[in-house]
């Protein structure tokens, strides 16, 4: 996810038929709050995402693009996804029944260019599932994969929850971890508290409560940060914790009988992750390509994120009996999965050759996204060496 740039100025107003869905969904958030006393931050932003029909993943409104509020890797090039594939390739051949599963596919772009790929590399597939909750975005899709020939249009399913059997298959995770809902917590000298949200009736706004930690995961999780930042100082330490990873790895490896899991997304190791500098947290939320830390503003209308600590993310692996088979970062994946080769078209015309070479550019260059997002492989019952990680695997900094 790349927002094109982080908010100095006053955020857009948004237009009223937009503040009437985020309205409604404002209401809807406020009559959860009245009716259960209180509302973590993670339960927020679950309703915030996730409400049918008005959270920002299940509204109507664009998101990815020009039109929307940020831009993702493979929007950016198609040279994106033909690494994926590359990847994936070596992984299908394998496989005795190979099938595709991708979590969150936005608008299909990814699946489109994966699919070619994989056909130009004359390997063959089952079936490619999508997994997509949002409507309006599996039609989105739908029209973004009816350019594909019907034999590789017609291996696509789109399923609204996990496969009911196990299978084997490459699963796709493109900037999902990021989106799951995150518990947040403050870390202070003389007390750990734990963030809710609530109603401000002056301001006519939601606003933050913190309350002192009394989930002993989250008293766990605040002592190991402590342990490893110190004492926090005056100002005090504010950090997010995502406690859906574990279960929904789990979850993963119950259907996946073999196969490899590719997760790529923005984050860092524990020890980089959790640092005393980073006082005030990951927490982000796009609108309009424009990065800021304000999660209530326009409920519904706005993406709200986190970084992914992928230490965490390695031991959720690791308990679900997975094999973490590699991690480094993007450039280092896309360059070990063929990205020079992909760009190098010397008959292509200037303007072609000086495009693709901006956009290599944004998924390498380390202050765009080649070194905040990262690549982690898991696999399950696949012990060949993989060809992504091949250039730099930096597992030994989780």
């Amino acid at each position: 996810m790349k927002p094109n740039k982080t908010l100095n100025k006053a955020l857009p107003t948004p237009s009223s038929d937009a503040q009437a869905l985020s309205q409604q969904l404002t209401d809807k958030i406020r009559r959860h709050i009245n009716r259960y006393g209180q509302l973590s931050f993670a339960d927020y932003m679950r309703l915030a995402l996730y409400t049918p029909n008005l959270g920002y993943y299940a509204n109507g409104l664009a998101k990815i693009g020009a039109q929307g509020d940020f831009i993702t890797a493979p929007e950016i090039s198609p040279i994106f996804s033909r690494c994926l594939a590359r990847q994936a390739q070596q992984v299908l051949c394998q496989l005795n029944q190979p099938n595709l599963v991708e979590f969150g596919a936005g608008r299909g772009i990814m699946a489109r260019d994966i699919l070619l790929e994989l056909n130009a590399l004359n390997q063959e597939i089952e079936h490619y599932y999508i997994i997509e909750l949002s409507a309006d975005l599996r039609q989105v899709q739908q029209q973004t994969l009816a350019v594909l020939p019907d034999e590789l249009r017609n291996k696509v399913i789109w399923l609204d929850q996990l496969p009911s059997s196990q299978i084997e298959a490459v699963v796709l995770a493109n900037e999902v971890l990021d989106a799951m809902p995150v518990e947040r917590i403050q870390l202070e000298p003389a007390r750990q508290s734990h963030a809710f949200v609530v109603w401000d009736e002056t301001l006519q706004q939601f606003d933050w409560d913190y309350q002192p930690i009394i989930d002993p995961k989250l008293q766990k999780i605040g002592n190991k940060i402590l342990h490893q930042i110190g004492e926090p100082a005056e100002r005090g330490y504010h950090t997010e914790i995502n406690l859906n990873i574990k279960p929904w790895l789990q979850s993963v490896a119950d259907f996946l009988q073999a196969g490899l899991v590719l997760l790529i997304d923005y984050g860092y190791p524990r020890q980089e992750y959790y640092q005393p500098a980073r006082h005030m947290g990951t927490l982000r939320c796009h609108y309009q390509h424009l990065a800021h830390a304000n999660p209530f503003f326009y409920p519904g209308l706005q993406d709200i994120t986190a970084h992914v600590d992928f230490t965490s993310v390695a031991e959720a692996a690791y308990a679900a009996n997975f094999k973490v088979a590699g991690y480094t970062t993007q450039a280092n994946f896309l360059m070990a999965s063929g990205l020079i080769e992909m760009a190098a078209d010397p008959d292509a015309p200037v303007t072609e050759q000086l495009k693709v070479a901006q956009q290599i550019k944004t998924l390498t260059l380390p202050n765009e996204m080649g070194e905040n997002f990262k690549v982690m492989a898991l696999t399950k019952h696949h012990d060949q060496a993989l060809i992504g990680f091949k250039l730099r695997d930096l597992r030994h900094q989780l």
